[in-house]
């Protein structure tokens, strides 16, 4: 055998090697295919201050830093992960409330509203309420919370560990309440009651103002 016949074996022996690791450093890595799609959003809008309305009535304004649409999340929701401050109107566009949270989703097939953590509320009768934690369900007029809640009214203030009211706020109810009364509300009297009694005052009064004066014959 020559030297040329050799040299022409060995040489693609020895490149053998370098041409492995040349096909192993080409390999491409790759991830796997994203198929949940609870991560794309299909609206996101940045400082918001909308009106928005049911059947042509305007419900209420949305006023928040950050809003998110997500259909893909099941249940569809709007995120509102950096505030929200959201104004209550009645039928004829009076504001009836002011409503804030830290934190805010709305379930917009079941028109669920949750709102957590520093929830605030302010009514036009000057109703204050706050928790860490508050449901609005729209489908059945009503508010609740699982959580310590805390109402203040001109009246009294409440204070308890499970909260329900209607959608105005106007009938409400606290279990394991404490907190402070009128004492009307501690001895059941109603408005009527305190009416009836003002009354009862007022002819106890007038009899006093036309008692006449009698003579006391003191004998020694």
């Amino acid at each position: 055998m020559t030297f040329r016949s050799i040299t022409a074996l060995v040489l693609p022996l020895l490149a053998l090697p370098f041409l492995l690791a040349s096909c192993q450093e080409q390999v491409e890595h790759t991830a796997a295919a994203i198929h949940d799609r609870d991560s794309v959003a299909t609206m996101t809008s940045l400082g918001v201050n909308t009106l928005i309305s049911d059947s042509g009535v305007i419900k209420y304004r949305i006023v928040t830093e950050r809003w998110e649409v997500n259909q893909a999340k099941n249940p569809s929701r709007w995120i509102f992960d950096k505030g929200l401050f959201l104004t209550q109107f009645d039928e004829k566009f009076h504001v009836h409330a002011y409503i804030q949270a830290d934190t805010a989703f709305y379930y917009d097939q079941q028109r669920l509203w949750e709102l957590r953590s520093r929830v605030r509320i302010l009514t036009k009768d000057g109703l204050r309420y706050s928790s860490e934690e508050l449901f609005w369900d729209e489908l059945n007029h009503k508010l609740y919370s699982n959580k310590f809640s805390r109402m203040v009214s001109p009246e009294r203030t409440l204070e308890g560990s499970y909260f329900w009211s209607d959608e105005r706020m106007t009938r409400y109810f606290v279990s394991n309440s404490r907190g402070s009364f009128e004492r009307s509300d501690m001895d059941g009297s109603s408005r009527g009651s305190d009416s009836a009694r003002r009354v009862q005052d007022s002819i106890m009064r007038e009899q006093r103002q036309h008692a006449m004066p009698t003579r006391r014959t003191i004998q020694f």
